[in-house]
């Protein structure tokens, strides 16, 4: 059963600083929205759910995710994924591979990859997309791609770091509504970090704010 991502009594510091003090329930389907400025450890705490956390920070509590403690699991069975500022796409790969670098080992065949690529890209608009090359594409386009890439790998949360920041105003607005409905659709978790107050309010949910 879903019970989405959980921070109980989590603290992150960098030696004798307090960056983060977290304690509360981000349910399926709901955002919560860190803001700060840079170096105020909003990013961190994005590295310390993906297990990613730098060795000079110590962080105390525990992160559950679905009711599973993340503690001692490597990145890739967390089972969380992420959205960066920059879309990441592989520039050397078609959109359509692009898609299919995110699915999981499970899906097996050529018949059977191409389907739910073609599924993915059909889902936002991009029927027939899956022979271009990346470079072609729009940011518009492109964003949409890495969030499909991402859904793709199955993800039971979703954390967004800064991920709309490098969007046009209109763009910004038609992206961030794709990503929070499609967050409610599936009941994601949302973790938002920004510094950019426009992004709080068209996720609606709780704010933090830290620095």
């Amino acid at each position: 059963m879903a019970e989405g991502l959980r921070f109980e009594h989590v603290t992150i510091s960098l030696g004798p600083e307090r960056l983060i003090a977290l304690d509360c329930t981000v349910g399926p389907g709901e955002v919560l929205t860190v803001m700060g400025p840079s170096g105020s450890g909003k990013s961190t705490l994005l590295a310390a759910i993906t297990g990613t956390l730098d060795a000079a920070f110590a962080m105390t509590g525990r992160i559950r995710l679905d009711g599973h403690d993340l503690a001692g699991l490597p990145t890739e069975a967390r089972r969380v994924g992420i959205l960066f500022q920059d879309e990441y796409l592989f520039p050397h790969l078609s959109v359509g591979a692009n898609l299919a670098f995110g699915l999981k080992p499970g899906v097996t065949g050529r018949a059977a990859r191409r389907a739910r690529v073609g599924a993915a890209l059909a889902e936002v608009g991009l029927a027939g997309f899956a022979e271009r090359d990346p470079a072609t594409l729009s940011g518009g386009q492109r964003a949409r791609v890495a969030l499909q890439r991402m859904l793709l790998s199955e993800p039971r949360a979703l954390l967004l770091d800064e991920a709309f920041s490098k969007l046009d105003t209109g763009l910004r607005a038609q992206v961030r509504a794709l990503v929070f409905d499609t967050a409610r659709q599936r009941a994601l978790p949302v973790l938002q970090v920004t510094h950019d107050h426009s992004d709080a309010e068209a996720a609606g949910g709780e704010v933090m704010t830290v620095g």
